[in-house]
């Protein structure tokens, strides 16, 4: 099985959140599964290191966890053909699928991150709930579950 996954889940692993561990254990424990980002991840997690001022251990465990991943760059034609399709259907204007509710408007870098996961038929592993519109629609969205800090 294909696994794309979104940045905060990167995050979540580089600072070995026990939930994000867990289900990790479990994609890696299947060989036959695939860990895949888009190229779109990477600048961000590359971004989040500077801004959060990561140490030199931090950058190299990410820099070892990169190198662990299927790497999907944007510049195929399916690719933006999905994103194209994933953008309309958010904004409410799919020629053939109903939004059923009103538009999102979501971030350009989780439409090429949705979009790298129908081209490669993988499940998206996120903690947002950005993409709950298109799961079951276009992709398959898995989350951990995380409690978030208020």
């Amino acid at each position: 099985m294909n696994y794309v996954y979104d940045t905060n889940m990167l995050v979540y692993i580089i600072k070995q959140n026990p939930v994000v561990e867990k289900f990790e254990k479990e994609i890696a424990q299947q060989k036959e599964n695939l860990r895949i980002i888009s190229i779109v991840t990477k600048a961000e997690i590359e971004t989040l290191s500077v801004l959060f001022k990561w140490g030199e251990h931090k950058r190299e465990q990410l820099k070892n966890l990169l190198d662990q991943f299927l790497i999907v760059p944007i510049d195929s034609h399916n690719l933006v053909a999905a994103y194209v399709e994933l953008d309309a259907y958010s904004q409410g204007k799919h020629p053939s699928k109903s939004l059923g509710t009103t538009s999102r408007n979501m971030g350009k870098n989780d439409l090429w991150i949705a979009a790298t996961a129908s081209v490669t038929y993988g499940t998206l592993l996120t903690t947002d709930d950005d993409f709950d519109h298109l799961n079951h629609v276009f992709i398959k969205v898995k989350k951990p579950s995380i409690k978030k800090r208020s």
